[in-house]
């Protein structure tokens, strides 16, 4: 039967390349709607301090429908929880250019849980991190495994500093824990300094890189 003759494969045609540019059209048209209403969201949280701008807000500052919206995002919530992604990833860039200058594995670690706690001393940086860091809890409640997998990208770094001055001998550490440790550790602090009235010092903050490079076992 005719049926039964393979099909032999061909090289790409017409059709399948405009296909593809279609696509690849769509594509770009779709990540700079998503991008759009990232950049919206992170400006009315700035804005008003609240992790819960209404939906016809984000959409108005993007210039985009609600359709628009509802393409990308099935709640807002989601929506908020790409943008905390995205503030992640800021933050991971910025602890690591803090830690590319730093003259050894022991400064890498100071660097970086300098870095964390910068979030909470500067007057900019607590503005932008505040309504975060009171909305973390429940996004990670709702969504544990992305809120992970987000974190993650900052406690890379961290453990990747930790495995070096332990190769070095400078440093007791079990990488992969003590990242975590000291993650929570640091975060904890901003959190705490942000809902606080009054403005956290960088005396305390000292206090808290010391005492977790004293933990591992760091002069």
């Amino acid at each position: 039967m005719q049926n039964d003759v393979p099909t032999r494969s061909r090289p790409e045609g017409l059709a399948t390349r405009a296909v593809e540019r279609a696509l690849e059209a769509r594509r770009a048209t779709y990540e700079d709607e998503v991008q759009r209403l990232l950049t919206a969201s992170f400006s009315l949280i700035q804005q008003s301090g609240d992790l819960e701008p209404p939906v016809g807000a984000i959409v108005k500052a993007a210039g985009l429908s609600n359709q628009a919206f509802y393409r990308h995002f099935r709640s807002k919530d989601e929506l908020l929880l790409a943008t905390l992604d995205e503030g992640v990833g800021r933050l991971a860039d910025y602890l690591g250019h803090r830690m590319e200058s730093a003259e050894d594995p022991v400064a890498r670690v100071r660097a970086w849980i300098g870095g964390v706690l910068e979030q909470a001393l500067q007057d900019t940086a607590a503005e932008a991190t505040r309504p975060f860091a009171g909305a973390r809890a429940r996004l990670a409640q709702r969504f544990p495994a992305e809120v992970e997998a987000s974190e993650r990208r900052l406690t890379a770094l961290l453990a990747d500093a930790l495995r070096d001055a332990a190769a070095a001998g400078v440093l007791r550490s079990d990488p992969e824990h003590d990242a975590e440790t000291i993650y929570t550790l640091a975060m904890g602090w901003v959190q705490r300094r942000l809902a606080h009235p009054e403005p956290a010092s960088r005396a305390e903050a000292e206090h808290v890189i010391a005492f977790a490079l004293r933990g591992l076992g760091a002069p």
